[in-house]
């Protein structure tokens, strides 16, 4: 097991003050949460500055997450979420799936707006998550254009900015967030399987490692198919050296090739290819 995951760059504490700051100018927060790890990439700290602000919840990436968890996570968060929630949208930035309900629950936001506004202002939006949970392509989608830098790691949007949406709404941007410490070590090995804290400060063969052992245990079938293995270990180790093994990730004197055997699992689950896998469940 991997210990003490701890990340936590200067710029953590101004997003966390600037979204203190901005939050009285928005109506509504938009909530991006990574669908394979809702609970993981749910930063308590925003929980604790939004308050009772209307919320939606952005389950992103859900076409990489189990059906059956995506269901169960639309109706737990919408329970736990005491009536400041007003929808969870299951979505995949990257193509638009899921936008266009989206876009229905902010009409219906925007037209309870108006009832009480009297100068007419659009609706104002502050979308926040952790890094890498796919916020600069939610902003790109909502938007219609190339606004922010898309990156496949975390940390590309460095400062806020606001942009108008095609229905004429705006949006504020702000730099993904995450937490000073990990009180519960397993919110940081599933934010580090997804990719949310920089593969650069991770041994990504212990990571790959782990997560072959956390697949080994709930995703077993799926790890089998995907490596070509005829039946699954109960030792984390042996099935990663059979993976190596089948995909041929041997150098010189029959050493296996560990590093290239971690990235390549590593980047095949980021990517689906091993299967739709949600890595937690609601309790």
């Amino acid at each position: 097991m991997i210990e003490n995951i701890n990340w936590y760059p200067g710029h953590m504490k101004k997003t966390r003050e600037l979204i203190a700051a901005n939050l009285k100018t928005v109506d509504v927060v938009v909530e991006l949460l990574d669908a394979r790890i809702p609970r993981a990439s749910r930063n308590p700290i925003i929980g604790e500055l939004v308050g009772d602000k209307p919320k939606i919840v952005i389950l992103n990436k859900s076409d990489l997450s189990d059906e059956k968890a995506n269901d169960a996570w639309r109706d737990a968060l919408l329970k736990e979420g005491n009536g400041a929630t007003k929808a969870v949208v299951l979505m995949n930035a990257m193509t638009g799936a899921g936008s266009k309900n989206l876009i229905k629950v902010l009409d219906k936001l925007r037209d309870e707006k108006a009832k009480t506004d009297r100068l007419n202002r659009p609706l104002r939006l502050m979308v926040l998550g952790v890094p890498n949970v796919g916020k600069s392509s939610f902003i790109n989608r909502m938007t219609g254009r190339k606004s922010t830098k898309v990156g496949d790691r975390p940390g590309v949007t460095k400062g806020k900015q606001w942009l108008t949406l095609s229905n004429g709404m705006q949006l504020l941007d702000t730099p993904g967030i995450l937490w000073p410490k990990f009180e519960d070590q397993s919110i940081g090995l599933d934010l580090a399987f997804c990719g949310s804290i920089k593969d650069e400060i991770m041994d990504m063969e212990s990571l790959a490692l782990e997560l072959i052992r956390v697949l080994g245990q709930r995703y077993p079938d799926m790890l089998a198919a995907r490596y070509g293995l005829d039946e699954i270990d109960e030792d984390a180790l042996v099935n990663m050296e059979a993976i190596a093994q089948k995909r041929g990730f041997i150098m010189s004197g029959k050493r296996i090739d560990y590093e290239r055997c971690a990235r390549t699992v590593l980047d095949e689950f980021r990517a689906g290819k091993i299967g739709r896998i949600t890595l937690e469940m609601p309790e």
